[in-house]
């Protein structure tokens, strides 16, 4: 195949990476939008909620290259990563609200959830103590000799607190297949970046540990696809941890009764003009690689998943007290 017959190939590539990037950054959107905007407010989901709007491109464009056998560590604002990994719309809502369909069966809400027959695994509250947990899976990954990678997000307010540290230093020392991926999104939950750490990007952290390390968009989906491909070819050869910095803005506040004061009005008007989902329909639509009927179709088509998901969720019941200890105490 010569250069010219090559082209049409690749755009199709392209369009379709883009088409699958716009599938699940949209319909993490609509689910987290039906979780905090509706669901939270009508009393259905208790405790507290926190999603990742404005974030979405990060971990759609990261999850989508991970392989069945590399083990995932997203946070609480990463759920494309999640539905990626093939964990069902209606099953994450049913989590949610405390339901027996849930991840975890009811015992749990929100986003206290993983699935190892997935190896997806649970966050840790405090996100930065995810962090050499992680660097224990890659661990394990490299003893049993597999090709494998453990991807693991965080905010950068995770990089100022101790855990990160050490994880960030075991991985390197022992030289394991490990990709961090930080979600900058400026503010740890009420502590602007520059408040806590005197560098100006996470980035720079890196090389302390003889980690290489890159700054991403985190706002161009296919930025970050083609970062993350760079370091999961890095940590799958052999070379050692990677650091991505994905550079974004936590579009609403810490949680669903943050009403965000302390953020000045302008940025929020500043990051919406660079929203990732509509940064990606623009480009396939000056592409080519989708018309505006198709885009509209796919809002409606997610539209609709999500709401036959918020009807499998209100259809699942609530655990029965009698399992409560299912689980917890070992059966000789």
């Amino acid at each position: 195949m010569n250069a010219t017959q090559a082209i049409p190939t690749a755009r199709s590539e392209q369009a379709e990476l883009a088409r699958k990037c716009l599938y699940y950054m949209s319909l993490m959107r609509a689910m987290e939008d039906r979780i905090e905007r509706k669901l939270y407010r009508q009393g259905k989901i208790l405790g507290g909620v926190y999603v990742g709007r404005g974030q979405e491109a990060i971990s759609t464009g990261a999850a989508l290259l991970a392989e069945p056998g590399d083990v995932l560590f997203p946070t609480h604002r990463d759920m494309a990563a999640f539905l990626i990994r093939g964990v069902p719309a209606g099953r994450i809502l049913a989590q949610y609200m405390g339901r027996v369909d849930g991840l975890t069966r009811g015992r749990d809400g929100n986003m206290h959830m993983g699935d190892l027959k997935l190896n997806i695994v649970a966050i840790i509250s405090a996100l930065a103590a995810t962090v050499p947990v992680a660097a224990g899976a890659a661990l394990a990954l490299k003893y049993l000799g597999r090709k494998n990678v453990a991807m693991c997000w965080f905010g950068e307010g995770s990089t100022s607190l101790g855990h990160w540290h050490e994880g960030m230093n075991f991985a390197s020392v022992k030289k394991l297949p490990v990709v961090w991926i930080c979600n900058n999104n400026q503010y740890a939950y009420s502590t602007p970046m520059a408040a806590q750490m005197a560098c100006a990007n996470v980035a720079d952290r890196g090389p302390s540990y003889n980690i290489p390390a890159e700054i991403v968009d985190g706002n161009d989906v296919l930025a970050v696809h083609e970062a993350a491909r760079r370091a999961l070819d890095h940590a799958r050869a052999g070379g050692g941890p990677y650091l991505l910095e994905c550079k974004t803005f936590r579009m609403t506040g810490h949680s669903a009764h943050d009403a965000a004061h302390y953020v000045p009005p302008g940025l929020f008007d500043e990051w919406s003009k660079l929203d990732p989902i509509e940064r990606l329909e623009a480009r396939m639509l000056a592409e080519g690689w989708a018309s505006p009927e198709e885009i509209a179709a796919a809002r409606a088509a997610v539209s609709k998943e999500v709401d036959e998901a918020v009807a499998f969720a209100e259809a699942s019941p609530y655990p029965d007290p009698a399992t409560l200890t299912e689980g917890v105490y070992e059966s000789e």
